[in-house]
């Protein structure tokens, strides 16, 4: 693959004009709290509120006309969906997204805004796969995967571009992993900007196959388990982990209540929406160790450092936040008569 920092500047200034340069804030309570002085680069702020918007219009636009006119597929969960039917729809070109029938609710009416034409299929990876290489099939549309695409890849990669021009002495970056396709743009990015910078992945436990797969120094495909952090449910693309295993310096898991905790935190310090799959690299940061107490350093020694992290993004459906207790339609949380 030829990803690296000239085809990331390239798609830069590419999608410059379609999304938001989003803003870096800071909390003075969380970098107290923490020990350590935290950049957060808020794509939750983004164009469809979410990261995801950066490569898909990456991709979309750099296809030649021919191919464009034919439109654009992918299966997605929701935020790479959305971000391609509002691609799409900036280019003027049909665009088909296959969707699992349990996706977010507030992630499926983001997708029928841009006017896209949705196929719900069961909530499996061989589903998913199934459905839109039937919708290709039927259409001749241009398949854009979520994170095994290359010009996705450099898309994700230009916001650690701006991050890094906006705060240029950064000691580490940390984001989280799925697929692969931000942490790909962003160590890509990271690395060459500023060579002596810490990657640092973050995923759930429930879902660690990222972290396995580093540890073992090749891929692994685990079954997917339950996580709140539902944008990384699922295993790290086949193109993306060499790139990983390159630029990358380490991947830590953090528990789902880890995740519940610092989606909260950032919500009540820094008065943001974001999503649980926005919160897990700071849940790693706050999450300790199972032998260290009150004080001790989380998943990440961040002490004395100056810390990027990208906040990816804030699609969250309101009625079911993770902290909350919500009644069941017809029926009472238990302790109430």
């Amino acid at each position: 693959m030829s990803l690296d920092l000239d085809s990331i500047r390239a798609a830069h200034k590419r999608i410059r004009a379609q999304i938001h340069r989003t803003p870096v804030l800071t909390s003075s309570r969380l970098d107290e709290a923490n020990g350590a002085s935290l950049f957060f680069k808020c794509e939750n702020f983004q164009k469809i509120s979410a990261f995801k918007a950066r490569g898909a219009t990456n991709a979309v636009f750099v296809l030649d006309d021919a191919t464009a006119r034919r439109g654009v597929a992918t299966h997605s969960s929701g935020n790479h969906g959305a971000a391609l039917a509002r691609a799409a729809k900036l280019r003027g070109i049909p665009a088909h997204i296959v969707m699992p029938s349990n996706s977010a609710k507030v992630k499926v009416r983001a997708v029928e805004s841009y006017g896209a034409h949705i196929v719900f299929c069961e909530p499996t990876e061989a589903a998913r796969e199934a459905a839109c290489t039937d919708v290709i099939a039927t259409t001749g549309a241009r398949l854009i995967h979520s994170f095994e695409n290359e010009d996705v890849m450099a898309g994700q990669g230009t916001a650690a571009v701006e991050l890094l021009e906006d705060v240029s002495d950064l000691d580490l970056v940390v984001c989280p992993v799925g697929g692969g396709g931000l942490l790909c743009g962003t160590a890509v990015a990271a690395k060459s900007m500023r060579p002596q910078i810490k990657v640092i992945a973050v995923e759930p436990a429930n879902v660690d196959d990222a972290a396995r797969s580093f540890r073992a120094a090749r891929r692994i495909v685990t079954k997917k388990k339950f996580t709140i952090a539902d944008g990384l449910r699922t295993n790290v693309g086949a193109p993306n982990f060499p790139i990983i295993q390159r630029y990358v310096d380490d991947i830590v898991t953090v528990s789902e209540e880890a995740i519940t905790s610092a989606m909260r935190t950032i919500w009540g310090t820094m008065k943001i929406i974001i999503e649980p799959s926005a919160a897990v690299p700071y849940a790693a940061i706050m999450e300790r160790q199972p032998s260290q107490g009150y004080g001790s350093a989380g998943k990440i020694d961040i002490a004395g450092k100056r810390v990027g992290i990208i906040l990816t993004g804030g699609n969250v459906d309101l009625d079911a936040l993770p902290w909350m207790r919500l009644e069941v339609r017809g029926q009472k949380p238990e302790g109430r008569s």
